[in-house]
């Protein structure tokens, strides 16, 4: 088994790495939309208390996706080697078809399989967060 981090996608929240090669596989760990060495999340206005005002769930997806395409390609992989997705939402029904609109676009090329989860929140103020498996020659 390797560890794997990327350069380019946001610092994990806990001890674990960005991904972890096993074979030609890779297991990414739970990514979400942050920014690279900032706390700053793409689409989402918090209170003085860290508490959400309102979030863009649009932005939120472009960012997640593009923190998956970092870490996929720093590992030696790319976007059309993802197999599996597992996609965590905190608001399915308000954010569920724009989400699922995006993902068409970006998944176009590659029909990956896919499970959406409504979750009633994650680590940090975010309202989507994807777990990936790839293969890595």
């Amino acid at each position: 088994m390797t560890e794997i981090n990327s350069s380019k996608a946001p610092e994990p929240v806990g001890l674990y790495p960005h991904a972890r090669r096993v074979g030609n596989l890779l297991f990414l760990s739970g990514v979400g939309p942050r920014e690279r060495g900032t706390k700053k999340i793409p689409g989402v206005e918090l209170d003085e208390n860290g508490k959400i005002i309102s979030y863009d769930i649009a932005l939120q997806c472009h960012s997640v996706f593009q923190n998956v395409k970092y870490i996929l390609e720093d590992a030696g992989s790319s976007w059309d080697k993802i197999i599996d997705v597992t996609v965590f939402l905190t608001n399915m029904k308000d954010d569920f078809e724009i989400y699922n609109k995006l993902w068409a676009e970006y998944f176009i090329q590659n029909s990956s399989c896919r499970t959406t989860i409504e979750i009633n929140c994650l680590p940090t103020p975010i309202a989507i967060e994807l777990k990936v498996i790839a293969i890595i020659d």
